[in-house]
């Protein structure tokens, strides 16, 4: 198994600790702004938040009701943006709202509502439609016609949101100064003024160091009162008011659907429903909590509320526990405001600077993920007296992972042994989960690896993998069963 702390140098400008989206953006943006950063994070990048989104880019919906129309017009901006920027790795897509006669909004605070929504995005968007009942069961069929009105469409971006974090990753490394690492665990800091002594761990291996850098930025989402709160050298008050989101993926032979709906429950959630290829997304819940929040998973009674709504709008399907291919859940790092309503806190991200070369970032969306970490690139690049430029980051990701999203590559050993030198995999569920896209054998197709099963592709290679990842039979055997 590759040593990780070979490759790390003592001294960096930055070190970012925390490779979801959000750190990822920032150690692209100073990379690009040609600034040596180190990139850090516990796990894989991008294993545990920035996984376990709705897969979407989206100016959201449902916060219209909020009035956050600043967020909006800043998601809605960038969804645009990257569609542009990576259509490899997202793309365009008709969102149905069905319109009931209990539903919250009625048809002409729908047309109100997406009119608005299309005058946020500078009119980006590809337009609005409001349809009728027949049209609306043609489109979607199978769904609850009891009550219906019609609805309205809209369009967002679905996306792969693994994989554009890696690819954001990897386009930062094009810059020779900055390197990312995954599996180093930051253990604690000390400030000397200019200078940062930080010392890290590598969990696979065990073995510590201390480097030392300039500049010190968090970036670690839902774990930032949990670590922040153990530096002695931090009088750290807690910020976050964390939220449990879960998805299901349903198996499309049970939910036949072709375009994604959007669906309010009678607890005044939104429920998106969204196909892909051979299985749709389902989700998310939102509830409160307080425990580890590392690789969280759903609770029996998440299950059941999605499957329940999906039920009641779906009657003629039979959609039960069977039809479900994998789960997933990951924790939205809200910042607390003037609400402990989960689903009225905003979802604008705070900076906080508790030394003056030291950064904490918090909150946000996926989808602003781009310009949230720029107030802190502006002040580092700043202070090395030269200019910011905004327009580096809006540059053009050219390095598609060797297994793209959306698109399914035949699989042999050769492809493997490629993915895992180039991709930074150092374990089992690295390379399967997020380089390759399965997300439970469920999942698996024997047209992947000419005919063969998950168990016959991977267990003759484990032996093979072990000299290169921390990979065992028993993973084989019992990925996510």
């Amino acid at each position: 198994m590759k040593a990780a702390f070979e490759n790390i140098k003592e001294y960096y400008e930055v070190l970012i600790v925390g490779g979801g989206i959000v750190g990822a953006g920032i150690f692209r943006d100073l990379s690009l702004h040609d600034t040596s950063c180190l990139l850090i994070d516990k796990k894989d990048f991008s294993s545990q938040t920035s996984q376990s989104s709705s897969k979407m880019l989206h100016g959201g919906i449902r916060y219209l009701e909020n009035f956050d129309f600043k967020l909006i017009w800043e998601a809605l901006h960038e969804k645009n943006l990257w569609l542009k920027l990576a259509p490899h790795l997202c793309y365009s897509q008709n969102f149905v709202l069905p319109i009931y006669d209990n539903s919250k909004w009625p048809l002409f605070m729908m047309r109100f509502a997406l009119s608005l929504y299309d005058f946020l995005s500078g009119y980006e968007n590809i337009g609005h439609e409001i349809i009728s009942k027949r049209k609306l069961i043609k489109k979607i069929p199978g769904i609850k016609e009891n009550g219906l009105k019609g609805g309205g469409t809209y369009h967002d971006a679905i996306m792969d949101d693994a994989k554009i974090t890696l690819e954001v990753i990897f386009d930062g490394l094009k810059n020779k100064s900055c390197n990312a690492i995954n599996y180093i665990e930051f253990l604690s800091f000390e400030n000397k003024g200019e200078i940062n002594l930080v010392h890290i761990k590598d969990t696979l291996t065990g073995i510590k160091k201390t480097i030392k850098v300039k500049e010190l930025i968090f970036a670690i989402g839902p774990f930032t009162d949990q670590l922040l709160g153990k530096q002695k050298n931090l009088n750290w008050n807690p910020i976050l008011l964390p939220s449990k989101g879960s998805h299901l993926w349903i198996d499309k032979k049970h939910l036949p659907i072709e375009y994604p709906i959007v669906l309010n429950t009678n607890d005044n959630r939104v429920i998106f429903v969204i196909p892909q290829q051979q299985a749709v997304l389902v989700g998310t819940t939102e509830e409160p909590i307080e425990q580890d929040m590392f690789d969280v998973r759903p609770s029996k009674n998440e299950i059941e509320y999605l499957l329940k709504n999906l039920n009641n709008y779906f009657p003629g399907y039979t959609i039960d526990k069977n039809s479900v291919l994998s789960s997933f859940s990951g924790i939205r790092p809200l910042v607390k405001g003037d609400s402990d309503d989960l689903g009225k806190t905003a979802r604008t991200e705070k900076i906080y600077q508790p030394y003056h070369n030291v950064h904490v970032i918090a909150g946000g969306k996926y989808t602003t993920f781009r310009v949230m970490g720029q107030g802190i690139s502006r002040i580092i690049i700043g202070r090395k007296k030269m200019p910011y430029n905004h327009k580096l980051t809006e540059s053009t990701l050219k390095r598609p992972l060797l297994v793209p999203a959306f698109k399914p590559v035949p699989l042999n050993e050769e492809l493997i042994f490629k993915i895992i030198e180039r991709e930074k995999v150092r374990t089992f569920e690295d390379l399967i989960y997020r380089r390759i896209g399965i997300e439970s054998k469920k999942h698996w197709k024997s047209e992947m690896a000419e005919g063969k099963s998950f168990d016959e592709f991977f267990l003759p290679l484990v032996e093979k993998l072990s000299k290169k990842i921390k990979i065992t039979r028993e993973d084989v055997l019992s990925y996510f069963a």
